[in-house]
């Protein structure tokens, strides 16, 4: 009898487990194991909104106090890195952790006012795939709280949200 209360507790606790909200580990950007592509799920560093990289993303365009710039299906901005060069992605190790990519397994969908011959995917070190916009690859801004946040726009003097034409905005 001890022996099968014991087992039921022990099959209480790991269902209870099997059932947390959060189950995976912080995204992990510079650790591949890690990647919330490998895990379907992942948050960033600082405890942000959730990123589904499983899922099939969308691009497509949105209205901010910068004028129509990219942003995903969920309405979170998109950003472009001035040191990527021909179209590589230059945002490795501790770059990421503030610069998650926009990542997917399949190619992205273009949404309203996006220009699908201007999507593509792109190989990462990683092995995921991040999505492009014309040259530039895609990133979110961990310290955009909320959809339609740009306070990512000019950081560093090197980030800058993207066009519908695919040229980076340059206005603060």
């Amino acid at each position: 009898m001890r022996l099968i209360n014991l087992v039921g507790g022990v099959a209480l606790v790991a269902g209870l487990a099997a059932c947390s909200d959060d189950p995976l580990p912080p995204y992990k950007a510079d650790h591949g194991a890690e990647h919330g592509a490998q895990h379907g799920d992942s948050k960033p560093a600082n405890g942000g909104a959730k990123i589904d990289v499983d899922a099939k993303v969308a691009v497509k365009v949105s209205e901010s106090r910068l004028g129509p710039i990219l942003t995903d299906q969920n309405g979170r901005t998109l950003y472009g890195f001035l040191r990527d060069v021909e179209g590589a992605d230059a945002c490795k190790a501790d770059c990421v952790a503030t610069w998650p990519a926009l990542i997917s397994r399949e190619p992205a969908a273009n949404g309203s006012g996006a220009d699908q011959k201007l999507l593509a995917l792109s190989d990462r070190p990683d092995k995921t795939k991040q999505v492009k916009y014309g040259k530039w690859p895609l990133y979110y801004y961990v310290g955009d709280a909320v959809a339609g946040d740009i306070d990512g726009q000019d950081v560093d003097g090197a980030w800058f949200v993207i066009a519908p034409d695919g040229s980076v905005v340059k206005k603060p």
